[in-house]
């Protein structure tokens, strides 16, 4: 799964893309940490949604433009909008229903 790398190429990836999935985490993250593999999971069983990760440490301007005070924070993108979100450490088939928001 791609690492966004700055607000210019976050930017782009959300103009050029109908669905985007965004996983908002940190290194240090235990919860991001045991989420990551069901993340990746979903993204290799969903190929009309692009997804990404965003370091809150390294791409903290992204992180605060939606507000994120906790992470793991993910955000389902329709169209370059906010079709749905969820935060914390939840089961597959609840991230799901936060993916299929985007589709």
């Amino acid at each position: 799964m791609r690492i966004i790398e700055s607000a210019r190429e976050y930017d782009a990836l959300l103009k050029e893309n109908r669905s985007v999935f965004v996983d908002f985490y940190a290194d240090w993250c235990g919860p991001c940490k045991m989420l990551a593999p069901v993340v990746e999971q979903i993204a290799e069983e969903v190929k009309d949604v692009v997804f990404v990760k965003v370091n809150v440490d390294t791409t903290p301007d992204i992180a605060s433009r939606y507000g994120i005070m906790s992470i793991p924070t993910l955000i389902a993108f329709k169209d370059g909008q906010i079709a749905g979100t969820s935060v914390g450490f939840q089961p597959k088939e609840a991230l799901m229903s936060v993916v299929n928001q985007a589709r």
